[in-house]
């Protein structure tokens, strides 16, 4: 090594990839600041994509700090008015793609979107397949323990089943996130 030039420890990386995450978590946090999730109780939007990278990370041990953030912005394009370019600036090109292929198109009709992420599934990075598999676990718990209001049984089973049918086409989902995935499944109302 050079003189005057120092490594950068495991501590220091760690710290950075932190920060990275706070930054996505404080984004994400201001741009759904006004939206309420579907369930009983009108929870903040914000606590399902922090529950996303609480999956990924503590019971998936996902530790790529770009497949975190892109979980907690999973929903930035579709559900505000943030753009790809925005999320390129701030985060980087892997994070915005990765969000971006999660991301539903928002211009069809909700039958044709429900059809395009089963279509879209085997077409997936790895990276996107977690934040989906993700996104789907968070998801079915919800709609198991607290669904929407106005959810039957038989709409709650049926979101279930496509659910499954979305993983179903993944062509190599991670297998500690397929795994948690089946156990959720397993509590369909």
């Amino acid at each position: 090594m050079s003189p005057g030039r120092s490594r950068t420890t495991s501590s220091e990386v760690a710290h950075a990839a932190l920060l990275q995450l706070i930054d996505a978590i404080a984004f994400a946090a201001h741009k759904h600041r006004d939206q309420r999730r579907k369930n009983a109780r009108a929870s903040p939007y914000i606590n399902h994509p922090i529950e996303l990278a609480r999956v990924l990370a503590l019971e998936a041990g996902i530790t790529d700090v770009d497949i975190l953030r892109a979980a907690v912005l999973h929903d930035t394009i579709e559900d505000t008015q943030t753009t790809q370019t925005e999320l390129e600036r701030q985060f980087g090109a892997r994070v915005a793609g990765i969000v971006l292929e999660v991301t539903d198109d928002a211009s069809l009709h909700w039958q044709d979107r429900k059809q395009a992420q089963i279509d879209h599934a085997r077409h997936l990075s790895f990276p996107a397949q977690q934040v989906k598999l993700a996104d789907k676990i968070c998801n079915l718990r919800d709609v198991a323990t607290d669904p929407p209001h106005d959810w039957d049984l038989g709409r709650r089973r049926r979101y279930f089943d496509w659910a499954k049918a979305v993983i179903d086409g993944m062509k190599t989902p991670d297998p500690a996130l397929l795994a948690i995935f089946r156990e959720t499944y397993g509590r369909k109302p």
